[in-house]
């Protein structure tokens, strides 16, 4: 460096900070020759700015937003050139750091791992979470003293991991002992917020940092549990499971008469899906009563089935309770064939001994 520049650092103090180039700048060292600060500098601390001085390796002061004219240790110009036996090295150092206090916004936290709970619904789940918070410096001093150090150059990269880290553990602990079921935390993620946020902010407060904003945007279950509570949900959503099953089956019945074409097969399977589907029916009903009455469902249906021809197509089988069904709905006649294993062909129903008490209540055709 010349004797010209050499002069005018002696000659120009003008101190202070524009942070253009970055938004997460916490702390900024001002680049002074040598470090010396001479008496009658001008200080200019902004808004959300302040400056603090270590001199003699010390903190010396803290500087508040405003225009300040310095009086410091350093020697006056007369009193440097009169320090040549120390080529110009003043022996008294001022160092600069003006600290960035305003709230640093969109800072991200999440569990890198699955957090492991007990829950009273589900019992033992795991959990992961993340949301974001905004910080500020509140303590610049201490900042500097804790974390940011003799750094000229400190930004909020340096510092969220270990916050991160302190903020996941004390959300574990927090959503713990809140015994918040696990459906019900998307209710209480406010609440949730600013309980956790008062556990953190005085461990923040140790390292001369504040907690303005703590928001937990999402808790979610692992991927397998989700899609067991999805099915659960739409069997909640299905409702009478037995007229579902009787709604799936008229859709079918529609379905094979818009295609009359159809061969002997499709009645076949139209047949069977809608005894299935009353089978299904009673199975569902029978144990929807059994749960509501705290006891046992009813032993299933014994007795003989029948097939039954309708239209020369096979439908079945049907038992008792189906038949009656059929008899007084007009569908089943003493002139209909059925069949039941152990017959060596098709008979009338009429002709079937078990089956004569059905048509006991029924009057005959008209001749």
């Amino acid at each position: 460096m010349g004797l010209w520049d050499k002069i005018k650092h002696e000659l120009i103090d003008i101190i202070e900070w524009t942070d253009d180039n970055s938004n997460d700048t916490m702390v900024w060292r001002f680049p002074r020759f040598q470090n010396e600060i001479k008496n009658g500098a001008q200080l200019t601390v902004r808004e959300s700015q302040v400056a603090v001085f270590v001199s003699e390796g010390k903190i010396a002061d803290v500087y508040q937003p405003g225009r300040h004219e310095l009086t410091t240790a350093n020697m006056p110009v007369l009193t440097t050139i009169r320090g040549w036996k120390y080529g110009f090295n003043s022996p008294f150092k001022v160092e600069v750091y003006f600290v960035n206090t305003k709230n640093f916004t969109d800072q991200k936290w999440g569990t890198k791992n699955p957090i492991m709970l007990r829950d009273a619904e589900f019992g033992p789940i795991r959990l992961r979470a993340f949301g974001t918070y905004a910080l500020r410096v509140s303590d610049a001093a201490l900042f500097i003293k804790e974390i940011a150090g003799t750094q000229a150059h400190f930004t909020t990269e340096e510092v969220t991991e270990q916050l991160r880290n302190l903020i996941v553990t004390r959300f574990s602990d927090a959503v713990a002992e809140s015994k918040i079921p696990v459906l019900d935390l998307a209710a209480n993620y406010d609440e949730l917020s600013k309980f956790i946020s008062s556990k953190i902010d005085p461990e923040f407060g140790e390292y001369g940092l504040k907690i303005t904003k703590f928001l937990v945007e999402n808790v979610s279950l692992p991927q397998e549990v989700e899609q067991a509570l999805d099915k659960r949900s739409s069997m909640g959503i299905l409702g009478n499971l037995n007229q579902y099953a009787q709604f799936q089956a008229a859709n079918a019945m529609e379905a094979a008469a818009k295609n009359p074409g159809g061969g002997a097969s499709d009645g076949m399977g139209l047949g069977m899906g809608f005894a299935m589907a009353q089978q299904m029916g009673q199975m569902f009903n029978q144990q929807g009563n059994a749960s509501a009455q705290g006891g046992p469902p009813p032993l299933p249906a014994s007795g003989v089935q029948y097939f039954v021809a309708v239209n020369g197509q096979q439908q079945g089988p049907y038992t008792q309770n189906n038949l009656q069904q059929m008899v007084q709905q007009g569908t089943l006649t003493r002139d209909t064939l059925v069949w039941k294993n152990g017959l060596a062909s098709w008979i009338k129903a009429g002709e079937a001994s078990d089956l004569s008490s059905l048509f006991g209540a029924v009057p005959p055709p008209l001749p």
